[in-house]
């Protein structure tokens, strides 16, 4: 139930404040005109669970050609895609008109799907120029549309932000509330051109959503109309395929950026000097009781997640470096307690679902370049990607070993890698665990 709040100070209107107030509530909103353009272009799209003929996920969609074509986000679809033998796809028009969605296209790293209705020469959004082009202006009034936890299709005002920073994959930083259901649904100008596709909100944030430019729907436009859609059956294929594609250009521009050193007490690790890194710190130096060994930890993320399915998502690079000293434990306690936090930071199996349970392998190794390295104890851990063949997760900690007193564990994580680029950047990290110089 909504709470109404009465307004200190205000009373009974004067006849001007009256008449302005009813010129208002005669005019026609710049909101309303693009709902009532817009609204039977909207779509509402389900995924249902076919025996039951029951939906399992809601989204929107809107159309984008006469023909029937319509832009919608992979995530509302993705069951089908990935088990169209369980899930089959169907439109909710505005009207109230239900009809079955054919599946032409997907683009995985933009969040995008084509799909078409079963009717033709029906209203058709177009693509803004200026969104194109990336030229629309900061603080542009923009107008965002869905079915938002299936209560009927909305209208949301917002404003444009422009591109996110410190982002990997393009997204628009859009200050209007998107919520669940929303997802694939258009955002529009004043004139009723789509600016960017509804794609996720900022949990914990207010009024902080994002959109997919809309280049990349016109381009994933463009691909479906000029080439066969996959067959049922072959939807799991291409998903692997794309996967395959964007980890490789992920790992490529991980490489190229290249990384830092930063220091921890006597040692120096790497850490990635991508923009789209964000780090963390935190110690136990002040808790009670005095711990008997410090651990100062860094954490860097990157912002590199890819939704694949509802259980799965991929991409993240996580590097993360504890230097510990100890306060007043002996050389055998100290070892012991290293153990024990590198035993932690290597984490657990996880779910089995998707991957492959984790093996490892444990040994002393020495970097190419010894003199100014310290000996390193190195665990490296992988399994694989029982659907999408020749990618893996893959975890590499190294612990130093020349001090009785004083260690770095340093830990690098990549989630779906091919073996190559897991063994390139395995290597870099390594060599890059140093004494400072």
């Amino acid at each position: 139930m909504l709470l109404t709040l009465a307004v200190a100070g205000t009373g009974v209107q004067s006849s001007p404040a009256r008449a302005l107030a009813d010129s208002a509530a005669t005019t026609p909103s710049v909101a309303e005109g693009v709902y009532s353009a817009a609204r039977s272009r909207l779509l509402q799209i389900r995924t249902l669970v076919s025996v039951a003929n029951k939906q399992s996920v809601i989204g929107s969609g809107f159309l984008v050609s006469a023909d029937g074509l319509a832009i919608t986000n992979y995530h509302v679809v993705s069951q089908y895609a990935l088990e169209p033998q369980t899930y089959r796809l169907e439109y909710v028009a505005a009207d109230g008109s239900v009809g079955p969605l054919t599946l032409l296209a997907i683009d995985l790293a933009d969040d995008l799907a084509v799909v078409r209705v079963d009717h033709r020469d029906l209203p058709f959004f177009e693509f803004d120029k200026r969104a194109l082009a990336d030229a629309l202006p900061k603080g542009e009034r923009l107008y965002s549309m869905g079915n938002p936890l299936d209560l009927g299709f909305t209208i949301v005002e917002g404003t444009y932000n422009g591109l996110v920073e410190r982002s990997y994959s393009d997204r628009i930083h859009f200050s209007g509330a998107i919520n669940p259901g929303m997802s694939g649904g258009p955002t529009v100008t004043a004139d009723g051109r789509v600016v960017g596709i509804n794609v996720a909100k900022l949990l914990g944030g207010d009024l902080v959503s994002f959109l997919v430019p809309a280049r990349f729907a016109a381009a994933l436009l463009t691909r479906a109309a000029s080439s066969e859609p996959p067959s049922p059956r072959d939807l799991k294929g291409e998903i692997g395929r794309q996967l395959t594609l964007w980890q490789a250009g992920l790992y490529k521009t991980v490489l190229d950026q290249g990384f830092h050193p930063a220091d921890f007490g006597p040692y120096e690790a790497p850490e990635s000097a991508a923009p789209w890194f964000t780090c963390w710190a935190q110690t136990n130096a002040d808790q009670v009781p005095k711990p008997r060994a410090t651990v100062n930890t860094t954490s860097c993320s990157s912002d590199t997640r890819l939704f694949v399915a509802s259980d799965l998502s991929t991409g993240l690079i996580y590097v993360v470096h504890s230097h510990i000293r100890s306060v007043d434990l002996n050389q055998f306690q100290f070892a012991a307690f290293v153990s024990r936090q590198s035993q932690s930071a290597a984490g657990g199996s996880g779910n089995q679902k998707w991957r492959t349970a984790r093996r490892c392998d444990d040994d002393f190794v020495a970097a190419a370049a010894p003199g100014n390295h310290p000996p390193l104890r190195v665990l490296w851990c992988a399994r694989a990607y029982r659907e999408f063949d020749g990618l893996y997760d893959v975890s590499v900690m190294t612990v130093t070993q020349d001090r009785g007193n004083e260690a770095l564990v340093s830990r690098l994580s990549l989630q779906g890698v091919s073996y190559d680029n897991a063994i390139g950047l395995a290597k870099h990290f390594i060599d890059a665990v140093q004494w400072t110089k």
